[in-house]
């Protein structure tokens, strides 16, 4: 049955059931909404063209925002500035790939909720939240990411660093958790909408908060730093993995930590929506 909608999956699956035919079922669903954005992104070249230079000049500005901030002094902490270049890559990518996939979806939330077009998602034979979560598609994200990764590459080259398959695969999967912490994040803001109708405001007031992370969290101190490790995680998206891939890891208590979050806030972002859903009466009514 679709916990959204009450809709038993039976009444409206077509071939086998059971959980792998589930999956293939929902890689078809996501392959279908794929195609559909690089058909409305191929659609409009120009602006396609013109959102990935804009953001490679903000790119651009928080490197050489790092170029003037170690004209001054000669590390951050025990952060060198080859090691800032490298977190401000990798905090960069992260931002890029969360834009690419959730970002657009969670600030049309609030659309849905306003002109009762989320009464046409809840009568879906799928799980709302995914397809909410998953329609669009933000192509040249993808591009950004790539900019992103060939300055970590340049970055770590600088610092002589070798990192093992192993390391690559803990950086790979601490990005992953540190994307879903985001996610799960702003997803319960957006669900604020069911409530308020608009929280666009809100959604927008977190994702600048993404600009903390590209700093070393030994650059912060006291409450602030307590804030943005644990109740909003920023610093641990990127610091953690970086400090994998950079050897800098002193304990593994740090990535029990960004695990840990991401579950307490994936199940907690989960029960907002279920109480949000409930909150919602429709356009018509």
């Amino acid at each position: 049955m679709n916990p959204d909608t009450g809709v038993p999956w039976a009444a409206t699956r077509k071939g086998g059931s059971g959980p792998a035919s589930d999956v293939w079922r929902y890689l078809g669903i996501y392959g279908a909404l794929w195609k559909t954005s690089v058909t409305r992104e191929m659609s409009f070249k120009g602006n396609f063209i013109l959102w990935i230079v804009v953001e490679l000049l903000w790119f651009g500005l928080q490197l050489a925002f790092v170029g003037v901030v170690f004209s001054q002094t000669q590390k951050i902490g025990s952060w060198s500035a080859w090691q800032v270049v490298l977190l401000t890559g990798a905090s960069n990518f992260i931002q890029q790939i969360y834009q690419a996939f959730f970002l657009v979806n969670c600030t049309n939330l609030s659309e849905l909720v306003r002109t009762g077009k989320m009464d046409f998602f809840l009568l879906l034979p799928v799980n709302t939240r995914f397809i909410v979560s998953t329609r669009q598609v933000d192509i040249s994200s993808f591009a950004n990411a790539a900019f992103a990764a060939c300055v970590m590459a340049f970055a770590a080259h600088k610092l002589h660093l070798h990192p093992s398959l192993m390391e690559y695969v803990g950086f790979a999967a601490l990005c992953i958790v540190g994307l879903f912490v985001h996610y799960s994040l702003m997803f319960m803001l957006a669900s604020v909408s069911f409530w308020t109708v608009r929280a666009q405001g809100i959604v927008w007031g977190y994702y600048n908060l993404f600009n903390i992370a590209r700093m070393p969290d030994e650059a912060f101190r006291g409450a602030f730093k307590a804030v943005f490790t644990f109740a909003l995680p920023v610093l641990l998206v990127s610091n953690v993995p970086v400090r994998v891939l950079a050897d800098k890891l002193t304990s593994p208590s740090a990535c029990g930590a960004l695990l840990g979050l991401a579950l307490v806030w994936a199940l907690i972002s989960h029960w907002f929506w279920r109480l949000s859903l409930r909150r919602y009466t429709s356009a018509s009514t």
